[in-house]
């Protein structure tokens, strides 16, 4: 359902005063529904729709773009748009992104995930553990022109786990082969000491960054011991009042994933530990969850697809893909 609703605005906020246009969005409210196999995790969702008639100011856009930019935003499913977001719109919607990427965006709603994590162009974020550069390729060109993106990778000494050094040699060759949207990122390196649980190589200075933002990371460091470092570390890097936001594959509360590394990872201990880190929780976006996901797979969250690891019959195959990606939290926290 949308509503329009008209008004008129001055620079202060009130009723009166000279007119021009913007379209905003400035609620939506989702119902958390299961998907069809056919949807793949696009849920109903409400908007409402405000149409302020504002004064002809210089930094004014104009109806066009934000009926643009409007538009976007019903195509991709958005939590809140403002003018400020056509950046971020952009950013998801560039002929830079990985074609087999763009196809994740069903299931990992980037642009309902940043802007619930209240990422904003002029930002110090710091990306810990980007992987193969799946959020980088949003990241980078929406931080560009006024704001840092440091991508926390693997580091190339790390060689706790086989895939690291490669990982992080990948990631900086994605990096370079696209100097346009990735000039201006600066690659750091985020390591542990996994046999004391201490941090042995910091992602960024004390007291730097906006946000802290990680996807699907967090079962490792539950994994290897190193969970109570990596949010203490987060909570050090923050400015005060800056955020941690987190996505992370999600166990049902019966799921046993304590005895074994599966992917999935409960919600309660998440936040639990993210509290005992000094953090407190802001908010929680369900529009990455996928009830059709049951968790129990015996090959952990990877036999479900993109890996689809050990999936060798079609017909296992075909189901896999009618389930989606995983069940995921969302979550925010800030630092007070």
């Amino acid at each position: 359902m949308i509503r329009y609703h008209r008004g008129t605005t001055n620079a202060t906020g009130g009723r009166r005063g000279k007119r021009a246009t913007h379209l905003r969005v400035h609620h939506i409210s989702e119902a958390p529904t299961a998907p069809t196999p056919a949807d793949h995790g696009r849920r109903p969702f409400y908007l409402t729709v405000r149409l302020l008639h504002l004064a002809a100011a210089p930094d004014r856009i104009s109806a066009m773009r934000s009926l643009a930019i409007f538009v976007a935003v019903v195509l991709f499913g958005s939590l809140t748009v403002h003018a400020d977001d056509a950046g971020l719109v952009a950013a998801i919607s560039g002929k830079h992104r990985t074609p087999e990427y763009v196809e994740r965006d069903r299931y990992r709603h980037p642009l309902q995930t940043l802007q619930l994590f209240d990422v904003k162009p002029h930002h110090t974020v710091v990306e810990i553990w980007p992987g193969g550069g799946w959020y980088t390729e949003i990241l980078a060109p929406y931080l560009r022109e006024r704001g840092k993106l440091i991508a926390a990778a693997y580091d190339a000494s790390d060689t706790q786990a086989d895939y690291r050094p490669g990982s992080r040699k990948r990631f900086e060759e994605k990096l370079a082969a696209d100097p346009g949207i990735y000039d201006r990122v600066s690659v750091a390196s985020l390591m542990f000491d996994e046999a004391s649980g201490k941090v042995a190589i910091p992602a960024a200075a004390s007291g730097s960054a906006d946000r802290v933002v990680t996807f699907r990371n967090a079962h490792g460091w539950y994994a290897r011991g190193t969970m109570d470092a990596a949010l203490a570390h987060f909570f050090d890097i923050l400015k005060p009042g800056g955020k941690l936001g987190i996505v992370q594959h999600m166990a049902d509360t019966e799921q046993d994933w304590m005895s074994r590394n599966i992917g999935y990872i409960g919600r309660d201990y998440v936040i639990a530990a993210a509290l005992k880190a000094g953090f407190v929780l802001e908010a929680e976006g369900y529009f990455n969850r996928n009830p059709l996901d049951t968790g129990r797979h015996e090959r952990g969250v990877w036999q479900l697809p993109p890996s689809l690891r050990g999936v060798e019959k079609d017909e296992e195959k075909q189901r896999l893909l009618a389930v989606g990606e995983s069940n995921r939290m969302t979550l925010v926290f800030t630092r007070p």
